[in-house]
């Protein structure tokens, strides 16, 4: 039986609980097949089924990105496309497979920022993600920082908190002060006092970190 007829699509379903099923049911049982046949699947005709492919594989990144990490070519390539739900599936998918493939995902990283920058929340979310990840490695920690600062600088004030919270893992003597001066930069432009704290609490998890 194909993975497809399990589909929310053609199960004739509006919500995404049949795709969260087979996702579960793809890493229970280790299907590999069923995951090559869903990524065989991203350029159907059907721009439903389409969707309901991308949701079920990064749903399986999210539960064992393993299974999916081999097919890093196929999520890059899905960045160009028109379809925005395909961008951020892929990304999503990206961010999920970071730590399996990061080499590969390094090589990515200038088209995953350039898509960050014009893309949906959802997306930048996850390339922000990706840049976290890979400056947690010692390899890519100095040519990440400076990449995720951008971010911190540029992103919308409704992003700034998590990004701020996000960025902690990255944090040693030599980078905090450049961090401390760009959370300090945008504080006073916050209007919203529950994102003025969160940031503020960041700020003085860097300050103790630092005593």
């Amino acid at each position: 039986m194909s993975v497809l007829n399990k589909l929310a699509t053609a199960l004739n379903r509006r919500d995404e609980v049949p795709n969260q099923e087979l996702a579960q049911e793809i890493v229970r049982t280790n299907d590999r097949a069923a995951v090559k046949e869903l990524i065989e699947n991203l350029g159907n005709k059907d721009k439903r089924l389409q969707s309901d492919c991308i949701k079920v594989l990064y749903e399986i990144g999210e539960r064992r990105p393993a299974l999916i990490a081999s097919y890093h070519r196929e999520f890059g390539k899905l960045l160009d496309s028109k379809n925005n739900r395909l961008v951020w599936g892929a990304m999503s998918a990206l961010d999920s497979i970071t730590l399996q493939k990061p080499k590969e995902i390094h090589g990515l990283l200038a088209k995953i920022l350039a898509v960050a920058d014009s893309g949906s929340v959802i997306t930048r979310d996850h390339a922000v993600g990706i840049l976290v990840k890979l400056g947690t490695l010692k390899q890519y920690a100095d040519a990440c920082l400076p990449l995720l600062l951008e971010q911190l600088l540029a992103c919308p004030n409704n992003q700034l908190p998590m990004y701020a919270e996000m960025s902690l893992p990255l944090v040693n003597d030599k980078n905090k002060a450049a961090l401390q001066k760009v959370l300090i930069r945008r504080l006073g432009g916050l209007e919203k006092e529950s994102q003025k704290k969160r940031v503020a609490k960041v700020l003085k998890r860097l300050t103790q970190e630092s005593a």
